[in-house]
């Protein structure tokens, strides 16, 4: 349905509490710095956060896929910026790509897919036309 579109940069601050005891960022604060930087992007795409939505539209994208390699530590010591590209645009889903980088050197790269479903029937289904113009408009 689409073809890849530029990217998107998200600055997240890393804090001492996202870390564990090597001092480094715990594994598990890497999916919520991926959805955070997803959601910004779709915010900035359609003006819309994921519980406006999902509230006032009935429409939801749970996630049907998610991936992430580790590539260097995260620490406190830089900004943490979260690129977002999206990989495709399908008939009821989307393919994004999400680089999260520390002073230019790349930590980690994931793979995230969502299905735009019906809140009620939880059922797949083509995501509303001003939604597909908006995120692919440049």
């Amino acid at each position: 349905m689409s073809e890849p579109k530029p990217s998107f940069i998200h600055p997240i601050r890393i804090n001492w509490g996202d870390c564990d005891s090597a001092k480094i960022a715990y594994t598990g604060r890497f999916t919520h710095w991926a959805l955070e930087a997803l959601e910004a992007w779709y915010q900035s795409k359609t003006g819309e956060t994921w519980y406006t939505r999902h509230i006032d539209r009935a429409i939801d994208t749970p996630f049907v896929h998610l991936s992430i390699d580790f590539v260097s530590p995260v620490t406190p010591r830089h900004m943490l910026d979260c690129e977002v590209i999206l990989l495709k645009l399908g008939n009821t889903s989307m393919r994004h790509q999400v680089i999260g980088r520390q002073d230019g050197v790349e930590c980690f790269r994931g793979i995230f897919v969502s299905v735009f479903t019906d809140i009620e029937t939880m059922r797949a289904e083509p995501p509303p036309e001003d939604i597909v113009k908006a995120i692919l408009a440049e």
